[in-house]
């Protein structure tokens, strides 16, 4: 099991992810934006956009090779390559991480899009609000449709998200 989570900031992503690779007794793959973020301080520059996307791809793939050592069912990622390059896009009008993303993105066996149906917080240094929020999960539906990516819609709380990503992991 090959598993993502999609969604724009202050979805739950983060939250979920860690509850599913726990309940799957899977290896979590977190997201290299927070680490980028906190080791330097600041948000990605334009430039930073391809180096974060291969080194979540690179932490996918230590996280692959994990789970025979380890003996999990498989990985959770708490996000995807896609996203940094839907925020590439929504944020410097560059869209020429999609390509590399998408090819990538087959190797998911599930994709989870998170809704952002809950109240947006504050997160520090990586948050923009709602607006930003709603833009780019827009983007991302659009994106999913055009390229006709499967997934499935999570919403609700986290007690009705996980509930409802189990019940599509395990069918």
């Amino acid at each position: 099991m090959h598993v993502c989570l999609l969604g724009a900031e202050c979805t739950g992503k983060t939250t979920l992810a860690t509850a599913l690779a726990q309940e799957l007794d899977a290896v979590l793959v977190p997201e290299y934006l927070r680490a980028f973020v906190q080791q330097h301080g600041r948000v990605p520059a334009a430039q930073d956009q391809a180096a974060i996307l291969r080194t979540q791809m690179a932490w996918e793939a230590d996280a692959v090779q994990r789970v025979t050592q380890a003996g999990k069912t498989g990985i959770v990622c708490d996000t995807a390559p896609l996203m940094t390059a839907v925020y590439s896009a929504h944020y410097f009008g560059d869209t020429a991480l999609l390509p590399e993303a998408l090819a990538h993105h087959a190797r998911y066996t599930h994709t989870l899009l998170l809704e952002p149906d809950f109240p947006w917080q504050a997160d520090g240094s990586q948050r923009d609000g709602p607006a930003t929020r709603d833009a780019v999960h827009r983007r991302l539906c659009t994106l999913l449709a055009e390229a006709a990516i499967t997934h499935t819609r999570i919403t609700g709380t986290l007690a009705q998200r996980l509930h409802h990503a189990l019940v599509c992991l395990r069918t």
